[in-house]
């Protein structure tokens, strides 16, 4: 082989080897880069996840939460009805035993209170404000009703 074609090859030898390496390197910066970016991702990731958890653990104490004060109110509402109960039974025992007190609990009531329990059913907040202030209105105790 003569010097020129040995040089020829060298200096093709040396630039494929200068190409192989600069696409080697074009693919570690790509890999670098694609890294970079799944690095990215997953510092997302955990941060949507740690929010997440965080809610989470928000929701469970504030569920807790109003599960105890359902229980409370269950409670305090099965005290209530053993009260009322007891005095139910309380006035059924007076009316037994007292005849005047008995008269007066099976007297009907005047037209005044009568009227008090007496309602339109009502669709909502302003139609109740509309029929308070309008002519189911109760007169005050010291007007006499037309009659």
């Amino acid at each position: 082989m003569s010097p020129l074609r040995q040089a020829l090859y060298g200096f093709a030898l040396l630039g494929a080897l200068a190409l192989l390496i600069w696409v080697q390197e074009t693919r570690i910066d790509v890999a670098e880069g694609k890294a970079e970016r799944a690095q990215d991702a997953t510092k997302t990731a955990r941060e949507d996840a740690d929010r997440n958890l965080k809610t989470a653990n928000t929701l469970t104490d504030t569920l807790k939460q109003e599960r105890d004060a359902q229980s409370l109110l269950r409670s305090q509402q099965d005290q209530l009805r053993l009260g009322l109960a007891k005095r139910e039974r309380t006035i059924k025992e007076l009316k037994l035993e007292n005849d005047e007190l008995r008269k007066w609990a099976d007297q009907p009531l005047p037209d005044a209170a009568r009227r008090l329990r007496e309602r339109p059913a009502l669709p909502g907040a302003a139609a109740y404000r509309d029929w308070l202030s309008g002519r189911g209105a109760v007169p005050p105790a010291g007007d006499k009703p037309a009659q």
